[in-house]
């Protein structure tokens, strides 16, 4: 008897081959068979009217709590953000922090609602999302974000970050709510070093966060030397720690902008650190005026992904957490338009994305679980060109209902 699927994708053009079409047959939420043709039947019919179809993409890096957050606030966070070689980063972050005065998880979930339905509206269904914990935002960002992240479990897969955004010692108390954060389920432990007053704090704060990634089995996630001085080294101090901890591989480093400006022997004794430690690291170029020399990186088999960062909150004014309008952008900041450039830039929001954060079963092939989307491009090119949403997206084998994933993306944001 033929099998019959749940869902066969038929005259996909897939990046591995684009020369000739494909079909793809879906059973039980994952991929059974990818092959020239599949005789038999499904439940639904997809005709990728051989355009590309691909893995959805992967978003390593969201404040999901601030989202359009902006209008809540003064310009002055975002003016110190992006300033001259970034040397008010700190001042940005200090004054941003006076928003999470008003924090409720009330209007936050409606926040954060509207921005992961526009991700999956452009074809994103992974996200490691983060949330401020600390003594204004106490837990209303995490306990928000846990319930986004089961409302839309089954579509979107999302890994909350526990964050302590305004420091650790110099944030009294920041520990205790991050350890309350990962008892109420958070999954991932968030940290900034960068931002704490002297060295010896700042491996301090980097000690804390491993000691809690151990005692709950979590992941790590840390903003790292976000800022234009030279002289921050907390990238350093993280990757020495992962390997200390046997952490290799579960420490993921963000933004690293400081790098830009290393002395060039520094940085080559630092990439060798890294390829030891596993770390990947997540650049946000168009979210700063600085960013990680991500060029470099990839020449020395670091792997590197971008994020979206920020959606219309204190540090960016933009943001659809469109992953294809995030590369669009990075391709023109760090000149990368070949068409090798832009297959590689493509990997850095779908397969080095999903390595970075560990994402399991994640593939075109058979036994992955089946998070797909269908393109209205034929060619990786055309798909930067115009960076619009998917024809179809598949969330672990179902067919997403994109029209009422739109209604819920065009609904305003809370008056708070």
């Amino acid at each position: 008897m033929t099998e019959r699927f749940d869902i066969i994708i038929r005259r996909a053009r897939l990046r591995a081959d684009p020369t000739r079409l494909t079909e793809i047959g879906i059973k039980d939420g994952h991929i059974v068979t990818v092959a020239e043709h599949i005789g038999s039947e499904a439940v639904a019919d997809i005709d990728a009217r051989g355009n590309l179809v691909t893995e959805a993409f992967v978003n390593p890096h969201l404040h999901l709590c601030k989202v359009w957050t902006l209008p809540m606030m003064e310009e002055g966070a975002l003016k110190a953000y992006q300033s001259e070689n970034m040397r008010a980063a700190l001042t940005a972050i200090d004054l941003a922090a006076a928003i999470k005065e008003k924090y409720a998880e009330t209007w936050i979930v409606e926040n954060a609602r509207r921005a992961v339905a526009f991700a999956v509206l452009y074809g994103c269904l992974h996200i490691r999302a983060f949330a401020d914990v600390d003594t204004k935002a106490r837990l209303e960002g995490v306990k928000a974000l846990i319930r986004i992240r089961e409302e839309f479990r089954g579509i979107v897969d999302i890994q909350v970050v526990a964050f302590a955004q305004d420091g650790i010692i110099r944030e009294p108390g920041a520990a205790d709510l991050l350890r309350q954060a990962m008892q109420l389920g958070a999954d991932v432990v968030g940290g900034i070093p960068w931002i704490e007053a002297t060295n010896a704090d700042a491996a301090a704060h980097v000690r804390t966060c491993f000691e809690l990634a151990r005692d709950f089995g979590k992941d790590v996630s840390m903003l790292l030397d976000d800022a234009g001085d030279p002289k921050l080294r907390t990238l350093e101090i993280m990757a020495a720690e992962a390997v200390k901890r046997g952490w290799q591989g579960r420490a993921l480093a963000h933004h690293c902008r400081a790098m830009s400006l290393y002395p060039r022997d520094y940085f080559k004794r630092l990439v060798g650190l890294l390829r030891t430690a596993g770390v990947a690291v997540v650049t946000d170029p168009h979210t700063g005026p600085l960013h990680a020399r991500v060029k470099e990186l990839l020449a020395a088999d670091v792997r590197v992904c971008l994020g979206q960062d920020d959606i219309s909150d204190a540090y960016y004014a933009y943001g659809r957490n469109n992953m294809l309008e995030v590369a669009f952008l990075a391709s023109h900041l760090l000149w990368m338009m070949t068409r090798n450039d832009v297959s590689k830039l493509y990997d850095m929001i779908t397969l080095d994305a999903a390595a970075a954060i560990n994402l399991q079963r994640y593939g075109l092939s058979p036994g992955c679980c089946a998070n797909l989307i269908v393109l209205n491009h034929s060619d990786i090119v055309e798909a930067f060109r115009f960076h619009d949403g998917p024809s179809h997206v598949i969330g672990n084998g179902q067919i997403v209902d994109l029209r009422s994933i739109g209604e819920m993306a065009s609904t305003k944001t809370s008056d708070w």
